[in-house]
């Protein structure tokens, strides 16, 4: 961790990180003119990222206060005691945000399902086919709407989107 952010005077490190906090809430990012008498625009800079990861993953992955301390290493303990302070009343509101913008990457949602497995007993190109069939139905809501979608698939397809759902399982355990 950098030690910018001890260059700001103890009593208003509390009121720039909830400057800061309103920022990764969707309001008015801290505006560098209140601060160009502590740090160059770099710093600057460097601070409010910093910050905002810290922040951000210290919410999104909910650490304890320990290992939020040894993300700070550097910091002096007085300014550590702050930001988790800082964090502590904050965490809910940012943890709504957070989960909202996760929300947003895509509008539609999976309502139900219902599966249908069929056995094909011939097509009219072959006359005795013996093929086991799945036949999904999912109810997608997009924007509001309830869409139906149908999908056919052999038991290739079928191990393919089983792959495919577990690779993205355990993407997401190991986010968490």
């Amino acid at each position: 961790m950098i030690r910018l952010p001890e260059k700001l005077p103890a009593q208003e490190y509390p009121k720039s990180l909830h400057r800061l906090i309103d920022s990764v809430c969707g309001r008015d990012r801290p505006r560098f003119q209140d601060y160009d008498s502590f740090w160059s625009l770099t710093e600057w800079m460097e601070v409010i990222d910093t910050l905002t990861s810290v922040f951000k993953t210290a919410v999104g992955r909910n650490l304890s206060d320990e290992e939020v301390i040894r993300s700070l290493t550097g910091l002096g303990s007085s300014y550590q005691d702050v930001i988790l302070k800082c964090l502590e009343g904050r965490k809910e509101e940012i943890r709504q945000i957070l989960v909202e913008k996760t929300n947003t990457i895509s509008s539609a949602q999976l309502q139900d399902f219902d599966w249908q497995l069929k056995l094909a007993l011939s097509s009219d190109k072959i006359s005795s086919l013996q093929t086991p069939l799945l036949n999904l139905d999912l109810d997608v809501k997009e924007n509001g709407t309830l869409k139906p979608v149908s999908i056919e698939m052999n038991r290739e397809e079928l191990h393919s989107l089983i792959n495919t759902l577990e690779a993205a399982n355990k993407v997401v355990l190991q986010l968490k």
